[in-house]
């Protein structure tokens, strides 16, 4: 049978199912499913495939790295642990006309506050085909969707962390970083997203896990970060059925049930906001849905706060001390004017942005009131059941705040584009800047122009977590999931001694946690942050071409460098915590 053919019968079909049987692969399966009792043997539908045959038939050949067994930690050298001189930590002007005050040396973070560094397992794991993973979309966006990735790069081998795991966390934890935020790959635990458990994931992550205990880094454990199992989306469309929920509630058993006496925190999802948006997925490389595509995000956020809310009571019944939340992410948001459109519009990007899963969760099971005149007039609203399910369901608002924005109404008026499905801003209907209203400044420097939407706005901090307390009221605080920036035309220096000094970077994160410590000191319960990330990785649709890393990664040889800004990040922890 052509390629083609197979790849039209297996998007058209929607009766495919996961054997339960993996200790009995059928004999037409390939000899990969069943090399491990534990692994995988085979889907059905009027073909059977193994998870070989899934890599084969949608994806096609992945590189492979030539360390393939797990590296053994090596002592850090002294030398790489010494900070670079002062001169290379820059001032950057703020950017921004509101005063602020001046840093008072009292301020602390408390002793209680954590601070680590955050990775994701599709952007840094690396190992795709190892011991068993099934291919994630990503998968397939990489490989097989031509400038998806603009550089046409994948996650092959990424930062290889699946087989350095141990080398990345004694280093971290050489530097004083006590926190190590990490995503599961859903498809190496359930290769098919359901069924049959690998257990081989299973055995990586409790290695993983124990490592970082080890060393004295508390883990924390995102479920789900954008790699969703490529099964379940051909299968019945991913986030877009809710025949996701009990998938995704099952996987989320398995993660509490073998690790919740390990680990405290755990997060269900990473920035739905965003990954919501991914849909609609490109055609004819999936399987095809009749959701017009603008409706498509919003069937996404349905089913992940039904999944997300799932887990949590699910989590909670299994150890109820564990902390329990999801990422959601956005920045703060200023009027552009002082005009009653551009405050209205403000409310609409709350609404339609952090709104869209925080009202949700932490304050009546449902959406925010634009939202809710938008989506109801497609979808299914909850039930008071799942309203009740959902209300309550984070512990902590973990919120990825990168940056700040300019909020305005659309030149024609808010009105006028919510009566226009045409409109290029509808359903939202609100437009973003960086740039001041009555002059020609931006928010803040810039980052690098892969990064068009990230600018070092960082003056704006302690309004943005006196919002996130005041309107959301989290039982346990605020943390700062994921921050940081991407240095300009990083990638294209080539000398080592260039590459590690990134005086943006580290400018933003002194100013950001000095913020922070502002809005301590004004009574905000900001808990932890996370920084953006553990070193350079594979960014998504950028590729490797944007570099918001506090190590480099030399993707050759895989040596890792840190940065000026992974000692900025740490001394502002050693100086203003409480001992």
């Amino acid at each position: 049978m052509a390629f083609t053919t197979v790849i039209a019968l297996l998007l058209a079909t929607s009766s495919i199912v996961v054997s339960q049987n993996s200790s009995s692969p059928s004999s037409t399966s390939v000899a990969n499913a069943s090399q491990t009792s534990s692994a995988p043997a085979s889907f059905v539908t009027n073909l059977e495939l193994s998870v070989e045959d899934l890599w084969d038939l949608y994806v096609g050949p992945v590189s492979t790295f030539s360390i393939n067994t797990t590296v053994q930690p090596t002592p850090i050298p002294s030398s790489s642990l010494i900070p670079p001189p002062s001169l290379y930590y820059p001032s950057f002007p703020t950017g921004q006309q509101v005063p602020l005050q001046s840093k008072n040396e009292s301020w602390r973070f408390p002793k209680t506050f954590w601070y680590g560094v955050a990775g994701a397992s599709y952007q840094i794991e690396g190992a795709v085909k190892a011991e068993g993973r099934g291919p994630s979309i990503w998968d397939v966006l990489s490989h097989r969707v031509p400038g998806y990735v603009i550089t046409n790069e994948t996650g092959d081998n990424a930062d290889n962390n699946y087989y350095m795991y141990k080398e990345d966390i004694a280093r971290i934890a050489a530097l004083g970083i006590k926190t190590y935020s990490f995503s599961l790959s859903w498809s190496r635990i359930l290769p098919f997203g359901s069924g049959p458990v690998n257990e081989q994931a299973l055995l990586h992550y409790d290695d993983l896990i124990d490592t970082c205990i080890s060393y004295g880094v508390t883990p924390m454990v995102t479920l789900y970060h954008w790699d969703l199992p490529l099964f379940l989306q051909n299968s019945y469309g991913g986030w877009l059925s809710e025949k996701i929920v009990p998938d995704f509630t099952e996987y989320a058993r398995i993660a509490f049930t073998r690790w919740s006496s390990k680990v405290h925190y755990w997060f269900t999802v990473n920035e739905p906001i965003v990954f919501c948006g991914f849909y609609p997925l490109p055609e004819n490389f999936f399987k095809k849905t009749d959701i017009p595509k603008k409706q498509q995000p919003y069937f996404c956020g349905h089913n992940v706060l039904l999944s997300h809310s799932a887990a949590y009571r699910l989590g909670k019944s299994i150890n109820s001390s564990l902390s329990i939340s999801f990422k959601t992410n956005g920045g703060y948001k200023i009027p552009r004017t002082d005009s009653a459109a551009d405050a209205q519009a403000v409310q609409r990007a709350w609404d339609f942005q952090e709104g869209w899963f925080a009202n949700p969760t932490f304050l009546n099971g449902d959406y925010p009131p634009n939202l809710k005149s938008h989506v109801e007039t497609f979808l299914t609203p909850f039930t008071d059941a799942q309203k009740e399910q959902i209300n309550g369901t984070c512990d902590i608002f973990a919120h990825d705040a990168y940056t700040s924005d300019f909020i305005e109404a659309p030149e024609s008026g808010i009105e006028a584009c919510i009566a226009n499905s045409s409109h290029t801003l509808f359903p939202s209907c609100y437009n973003t800047t960086k740039l001041y209203a009555n002059n020609y400044w931006a928010i803040g420097p810039a980052s690098d122009p892969g990064s068009p939407w990230l600018y070092k706005a960082t003056d704006w901090v302690p309004a943005f977590l006196h919002y996130m307390q005041d309107t959301w009221k989290p039982r346990d605080g605020v943390a700062i999931t994921e921050f940081g920036i991407s240095e300009p035309y990083e990638e294209l220096r080539t000398n080592l001694a260039s590459i590690v000094i990134d005086p943006l970077r580290s400018a933003y994160y002194r100013d950001y946690l000095s913020a922070i410590l502002i809005a301590i000191s004004e009574g905000v319960n900001v808990v932890g942050t996370l920084a953006w990330s553990i070193y350079d990785n594979m960014e998504w649709s950028q590729g490797y071409s944007v570099k918001f890393g506090i190590q480099y990664v030399n993707l050759t040889t895989q040596e890792r460098y840190f940065k000026a800004s992974a000692f900025e990040y740490v001394n502002m922890f050693n100086v203003y915590q409480e001992k």
